[in-house]
């Protein structure tokens, strides 16, 4: 491994430690997203509002389905940070070893479930008609692709244990450009539209997994990667699952209130759904920026955990519940004042745009809240805790969110309503995740 790419997380200053750290990283997620918003504003610009809706409608149903792998890649990172952390090499190694093949054998897994799974669970989410052909295409298509989006993303894991926030970077750049230009190609010269754009996301994701599976090949120490090590450490599969699993059953299930939401959306017909698509992908540049302070708190918390840097573990909260507020809150708020530029991007339709506005106006504002309640949560797992915050999670946010659709929202079918679920989540999730943090924070330390 090269030294230059690594940051020492157990000693320093940490508020420039956690801004090295988070910048390449908040790029880094800003470039995958990117991959989704070239293709929603090409097929939005050049193909029209149905193709744009049925792009958009189907990013809840995928974050849906490929978020419990991701949430064992948060396990495998805790794992990795914490023998890092103890200086433990073989049980490190070891773990990058399992590490890769879970996403590798994950990723074949998925496009099964993605292909079989997509045009029913699209129907279940009352996907308007005039969209759900074009959806379907779309996601068929996207999960073929899975097998590398997955290696990216524990390779990527894996990377960030160690410091190493540049290199990731530099792959999605690399990848970032490709998507671009082949999604113009595809749409634009081959007119293939909606199939076109999940061609080039796919090829793109392929690329970026064979650069970071490159890396660690080539790497030195604990992450490199080797042929004939390649297989699966038992006991470092079950660690990784036990703090992984919650993490990505939380996230599951937080899709399935997404779901609901989604479908309540689509209740709306193909014009709202067209708005709330345009303005989510601009939440989701915020959101992905805020995220890169939750993965911070949890490398950072994981590694001094290992070295039983206990005081330093608070500090680490702190500074970065300071920051992910303050990242939340300019790019938040700043969405919805420049709302009626930023959504012009992604498509001319005054009524798309108005549509957009308001949940931008009600979601976007108030986005802080959910980086401060995701950085609590990152604390914890880096701790090792990791099924109470899932179930303090699902009870504050997901519960809540389905009962509310149930109930208010039914009494009063308005966006306001269905949007203002949100916030109210917010706010009662992380507060009863700081209490649990004080509590837990007793028995971790010792």
């Amino acid at each position: 491994m090269n030294k230059s790419y690594e940051i020492d997380m157990c000693h320093g200053p940490l508020l420039k430690q956690i801004i090295i750290f988070s910048v390449p990283l908040m790029l880094s997620g800003i470039l995958q997203l990117l991959f989704n918003a070239a293709d929603i504003i090409v097929v939005g610009r050049f193909t029209g509002s149905d193709a744009l809706a049925a792009v958009g409608s189907t990013s809840s149903l995928i974050n849906l389905l490929v978020n419990l792998f991701i949430g064992i890649s948060v396990g495998a990172n805790v794992l990795f940070g914490r023998f890092c952390g103890a200086h433990d090499d073989k049980n490190a190694s070891e773990t990058v070893h399992t590490a890769i093949c879970t996403a590798i054998y994950g990723g074949i897994i998925m496009i099964f479930v993605g292909n079989i799974f997509a045009r029913p669970l699209l129907e279940l989410m009352g996907t308007p008609q005039n969209v759900i052909d074009l959806s379907t295409i779309y996601m068929h298509i996207y999960f073929i692709g899975m097998p590398g989006f997955m290696v990216y993303n524990f390779g990527a894991a894996l990377l960030r244990t160690v410091g190493d926030t540049k290199r990731p970077l530099y792959y999605l750049t690399f990848a970032g450009i490709i998507n671009v230009i082949f999604n113009l190609i595809f749409v634009i010269v081959f007119h293939l539209g909606v199939a076109g754009v999940a061609i080039s996301t796919m090829m793109s994701e392929c690329i970026s997994a064979v650069l970071v599976l490159r890396c660690l090949i080539h790497a030195d120490g604990v992450l490199k990667l080797s042929k004939d090590q390649l297989r699966f450490h038992k006991d470092k599969l079950i660690k990784m699952l036990q703090i992984g699993l919650p993490a990505g059953l939380q996230g599951m299930v937080f899709n399935i209130s997404n779901v609901l939401i989604q479908s309540s959306v689509n209740s709306f017909g193909s014009i709202i759904v067209a708005g709330n698509t345009s303005a989510s992908n601009i939440e989701g540049f915020v959101y992905t920026a805020m995220n890169s302070i939750y993965q911070t708190s949890l490398s950072f918390t994981s590694q001094n955990m290992g070295a039983k840097n206990y005081s330093r573990v608070n500090q680490i909260l702190v500074r970065c519940l300071v920051v992910v507020s303050i990242i939340g809150f300019v790019l938040g708020f700043g969405a919805y004042l420049l709302g009626d530029v930023l959504l012009t991007i992604y498509s001319t339709d005054p009524q798309v745009i108005s549509a957009g506005l308001i949940r931008l106006s009600i979601v976007s504002a108030s986005y802080f809240l959910c980086g401060i309640m995701d950085v609590i949560v990152g604390s914890l797992r880096g701790m090792g805790y990791s099924v109470m915050p899932m179930l303090i999670s699902l009870t504050g946010a997901c519960l809540f969110r389905v009962i509310w659709i149930f109930t208010v929202f039914q009494m009063n079918h308005s966006l306001f309503v269905l949007y203002i679920s949100y916030p109210i989540s917010w706010i009662l999730t992380l507060s009863a995740q700081m209490i649990c943090y004080l509590k837990v924070r007793k028995h971790a330390f010792v």
